[in-house]
């Protein structure tokens, strides 16, 4: 069965820089580090300490809220710094890669032999447990849960996001395995979500164990929470897991070879990036070299793990998130203008007829990452409704947020949403409100008051 769903709301943020369809291998960097500041709500307990030697998939920390999640190292080597920033919080953890990867063996399996506890375990045991988010929260779920379904997304609609038909070529036995896996983690049905609007892979159209959805329209027509709303919907107490289509190949991995696998392909792109294409590299991979070599440095550079709306801004000498699927590197900006970020520019983006671009919808832009403008009074301009394609006030949603009203929020649907929801909000927002800092706020102090 196979279910069309066509987003009206929203608008597709086109820039330059999109990767070319070649696959390459990246080159291996020195270090790889796991960020505990990747991971929502956890309470890191680190079980090693500098100069210690692991393997791949040996555990370098757990969480204290649920022990039974651990995460461990994506590759081999010695673990060189354990750093940590104001109070002690931790930020990462970096391991000094051997050149050759030695990995922990934790048994090759056939999920479909195996019962849902001792599958819980095996992906608890390898560190690939944390690729499974749950809403309401978008955190990592709690493997003590039972969820209504599973969410698995192989449509990705942000800004230069890779193209999974092409990453997944090739690929239909590994992710049937995930895919046998996960169908034994809910008594409800497993969604995989695949671009309507393009010819999708047979590693998708011929998976077994999922409910086939395609999904066509404008960003945030990728973004899960879209699929989750509209597919099946989040009840009181009920819980619904998510996961990105190359997780689950992770998982297929684990249960083919019995090794945490953290391979995966990403795109390098953006406007400062003079090659952009894909790239085979590791999970927490250093990006030094990537940037020197592959970045243009004819001006300052924002470097961005993740894409340009949702990720995380990072030094050139920084480290791949764990659920990063791209690096993007656009010009920082904030050159002096006679007038302004009101100054004429046909160059610039933006979905009101203020400026040209709507008469070129398909222009790609060299954007940067200017604010164009300063934050000011929250008030009611109809502009979130028009990128917000879920049945529910996101303006009344944040103002709840803002004033710690937890029944609004309850009543606004809260529990729907998550940070990556708002992004575009954040774009056309005339008042300049950090939507995504307070929704993430926001469930943070839901989850606290639930618990």
């Amino acid at each position: 069965m196979s279910d069309v769903l066509k987003i009206r709301r929203g608008t597709d943020i086109k820039l330059q820089g999109e990767a070319e369809k070649i696959l390459t291998d990246a080159p291996q960097a020195e270090s790889y580090a796991i960020k505990p500041t990747d991971f929502d709500g956890i309470k890191p307990k680190v079980v090693v300490k500098e100069g210690h030697e692991v393997k791949a998939g040996t555990v370098l920390m757990y969480d204290k809220n649920m022990e039974a999640v651990k995460f461990t190292s994506p590759v081999s080597g010695e673990v060189a710094k354990v750093k940590r920033g104001d109070k002690r919080k931790l930020l990462e953890i970096v391991i000094l890669a051997d050149k050759e990867i030695k990995y922990e063996d934790f048994g090759s399996a056939d999920p479909n032999s195996l019962g849902r506890e001792e599958i819980i375990k095996k992906m608890c045991d390898s560190g690939v447990w944390p690729f499974v988010r749950q809403r309401p929260y978008d955190v990592i779920a709690n493997p003590e849960d039972k969820p209504k379904s599973i969410f698995i997304t192989a449509f990705d609609s942000a800004p230069l996001a890779p193209d999974n038909d092409f990453i997944f070529h090739g690929q239909g036995a590994l992710f049937q395995k995930g895919l046998d896996a996960l169908a034994k983690l809910t008594e409800g049905k497993v969604h995989l979500t695949v671009d309507g609007s393009a010819g999708v892979d047979e590693a998708f159209t011929q998976a077994k164990n999922v409910v086939l959805h395609k999904v066509s329209g404008p960003h945030p027509a990728g973004n899960v929470g879209v699929h989750i709303h509209n597919f099946d919907p989040i009840g009181a107490g009920e819980t619904v897991w998510t996961l990105n289509a190359q997780d689950v190949l992770t998982i297929g991995r684990l249960f083919e070879s019995g090794k945490f696998d953290a391979t995966r392909i990403i795109t390098i792109c953006g406007s400062q990036i003079k090659d952009p294409k894909y790239y085979k590299t590791i999970l927490g991979t250093n990006t030094k070299k990537l940037f020197q070599d592959l970045a243009k440095h004819d001006q300052e550079n924002r470097y961005i793990s993740g894409n340009v709306l949702t990720g995380d801004k990072i030094d050139e000498d920084g480290y791949l998130g764990f659920y990063n699927y791209q690096l993007t590197a656009i010009p920082e900006g904030g050159e002096p203008r006679m007038f302004g970020w009101i100054t004429p520019n046909p160059k610039k983006f933006s979905i009101h007829r203020s400026m040209v671009s709507w008469l070129q919808p398909s222009k790609k832009y060299e954007l940067n990452a200017e604010l164009n403008g300063e934050e000011r009074p929250f008030v009611v301009t109809e502009e979130y409704e028009k990128v917000f394609p879920f049945d529910i006030y996101p303006v009344q949603l944040i103002k709840a947020i803002m004033v710690d009203d937890i029944e609004l929020m309850e009543a606004l649907g809260i529990y729907e949403v998550a940070p990556e929801d708002f992004a575009l909000c954040e774009v056309v927002c005339t008042s300049k409100i950090p939507s995504q800092t307070i929704v993430r706020d926001g469930l943070n102090m839901l989850r606290k008051e639930m618990s």
